[in-house]
C-alpha cells in the first residue's frame, strides 16, 4: 500500500494501460472551501479500478472534463504501481527524487556548519 503513495509524477510513458470497461466512474460534490461553487455542483469524480479495487477521487479544478482526466492519469499510476511495484518507473522516479531531495538536505547541513565553524573562529580571532 505505501507504494501507491509514490503516483502523481507526471513523466512516466511506460504505464500499464487503462480500458474503459475496466473502470467505474461517479461524479459527486467535491469537499473542501468554494463554498456555493463547491456545494451545488457535482463536479468531483471518483474514479475505481475494477480488477484491483483501487479508488481515485479527483477534484483540483471546476472542470468536469479536466477532473476525469487528472483522474485517469492518477489511476493509471497507481495500478501501474500496484501491479509491477517497485520495477514501475513511477516508483524508480519518486526514489530517485527522494534521493536527489536528501542529498540537498545533507549540502545544506554541511554549509550551515561550515558558516557556524567559520564565525567560531572570527569570534577567536577578536578575542
Amino acid at each position: 500500500v505505501p507504494l501507491l503513495q509514490a503516483a502523481g509524477k507526471k513523466n512516466s510513458f511506460n504505464l500499464l494501460g487503462l480500458t474503459e470497461a475496466e473502470l467505474q466512474e461517479q461524479f459527486v460534490r467535491g469537499d473542501g472551501p468554494g463554498g456555493q461553487a463547491t456545494n451545488k455542483t457535482n463536479n468531483c469524480v471518483v474514479l475505481k479500478h475494477i480488477p484491483s479495487g483501487i479508488v481515485v477521487k479527483c477534484h483540483q479544478t471546476r472542470s468536469v472534463e479536466k477532473n476525469r482526466k487528472i483522474a485517469r492519469e492518477i489511476l493509471q499510476e497507481k495500478v501501474d504501481l500496484f501491479y509491477k511495484g517497485e520495477d514501475s518507473d513511477v516508483f524508480k522516479e519518486k526514489k530517485a527524487s527522494e534521493k536527489k531531495k536528501q542529498e540537498k538536505k545533507r549540502r545544506a547541513k554541511e554549509n550551515l556548519e561550515r558558516k557556524k565553524h567559520f564565525k567560531e573562529m572570527q569570534q577567536l580571532d577578536k578575542k
